[in-house]
């Protein structure tokens, strides 16, 4: 009998072992956490590398001395973070339990400092930040860890009961109002913005009815509200965006909005280089923080805004997996909340770059210039992968990868012997 069948061009089945192995590789237990960390790592190191591109001449000029001042306290802020992080990744869920009461009052009196004399600071309009030696820091970014990790844990234990509004009041809404409060006291509305987006996030998780989950989110809108009228400044920005769109005053309020998009508009498809941008000679205010997606994108153009995105985009699947493949209601919730913060404000960051919004000073997350906002974003990865190591059966994979290691780094380090003589 003669064989008919059509053969199978070479390399076709090889390609779809590629596909059945990439397939595998993506259902496999521990690809939330290289995926989580991978794109964490590749952020930060991106951001370091704008971040001295962007702030190269504001620090020289600025009377720092050198170009490299605004880059070389990055670099310091991300080795620390990263060991952090690296360091919150083996915490078990226990201890973040037990730390959760004890860091949310840390952060309450943290928030207090900033309106202490001699110790809080004020800084683009905003008495957010406190200095004390040659240290200076946002409380708040703090507070966004402390909060998010506390939700957690209260809302997990009490996941069973929220359908009841006294058990979503006590103590959620009380401890809430304090600290976001105490943001809104110091004037800056953008912190309080990403707040906000955390706590409806990790209500959200929790299983709250739409019904509370509606009425706090009016609250929470009404409170945005009341705080854009109240201060002349942001309404003349509100003003300006909503006129025309960002830029109906170019010289005034717009300035910032105006030179943001004409560094995204000349850097065309392909950018104008690395290092090439001309808006951060003095033009482009804030252009190694909150604008920095701008300079990307005159200096790297089109592929680099994308690119931007991509791995933003793939830190969201990462995140997305351990809500879904973790049974623990207080992990579902703490990366629930750490999503919304970093992906909204990233998402509340170019938004505003791209004269979508108006401008409300927030950081890009991971990209930006800030020591203390890099090191408590990091932190909070760290808390995600803790829980990404333990998720079902990545625990096991993770043991096995290590004893692989260990093995053929043992094979490597043992004599070579000659093969004539035995030595």
């Amino acid at each position: 009998m003669v064989d008919i069948a059509p053969r199978q061009k070479p390399g076709r089945q090889g390609d779809g072992r590629r596909r059945s192995g990439l397939a595998d590789w993506f259902h496999a237990p521990t690809t939330s956490y290289y995926l989580i960390i991978g794109s964490t790592v590749a952020l930060t190191v991106f951001g370091l590398v704008m971040v001295l591109s962007s702030s190269s001449v504001d620090s020289y000029d600025g009377g720092q001395g050198s170009s490299y001042s605004v880059f070389d306290r990055q670099a310091i802020f991300a080795a620390v973070g990263v060991v952090l992080m690296i360091v919150a990744s083996h915490v078990p869920l226990s201890v973040w339990k037990k730390m959760s009461w004890g860091l949310i009052a840390l952060a309450v009196v943290a928030q207090l400092l900033p309106f202490v004399p001699g110790v809080g600071i004020s800084e683009n309009g905003n008495n957010a930040w406190i200095h004390i030696g040659s240290f200076t820091a946002q409380p708040s970014e703090a507070g966004k860890v402390a909060l998010v990790l506390w939700l957690g844990v209260v809302l997990g234990a009490k996941h069973k009961l929220l359908g009841q509004w006294r058990h979503v009041f006590i103590p959620v809404v009380p401890v809430v109002a304090i600290l976001l409060g105490l943001i809104l006291l110091s004037g800056d509305l953008g912190t309080g913005m990403i707040f906000m987006v955390l706590v409806l996030g990790a209500l959200y998780a929790a299983g709250v009815p739409l019904r509370m989950f509606g009425v706090a989110g009016i609250g929470l809108a009404i409170i945005a509200g009341a705080m854009l009228v109240s201060s002349p400044n942001r309404m003349a920005r509100a003003t300006n965006w909503l006129s025309g769109g960002g830029t109906s005053d170019p010289l005034g309020g717009s300035y910032q909005s105006t030179h943001g998009l004409w560094a995204l508009a000349s850097g065309g498809f392909w950018g104008e280089g690395l290092g090439a941008s001309r808006q951060k000679w003095d033009y482009l205010p804030e252009a190694h923080n909150d604008f920095i997606y701008a300079i990307i994108g005159e200096e790297l153009g089109l592929p680099g805004t994308i690119g931007l995105l991509i791995v933003f985009a793939l830190l969201a699947i990462g995140l997305l997996r351990v809500i879904k493949r973790t049974p623990d209601m207080c992990v579902k919730i703490v990366t629930s909340g750490v999503f919304a913060w970093i992906l909204g404000q990233a998402i509340l960051n170019i938004a505003v770059v791209l004269g979508l919004l108006p401008v409300v000073g927030v950081p890009l997350p991971l990209v930006s210039s800030g020591g203390s906002a890099l090191l408590t974003t990091l932190l909070g990865l760290g808390i995600v992968l803790s829980f990404a190591r333990n998720e079902p059966g990545a625990a096991a994979a993770m043991s096995r990868r290590n004893k692989r290691i260990r093995g053929s780094l043992a094979v490597l380090a043992r004599p070579r012997t000659n093969g004539r003589n035995g030595r």
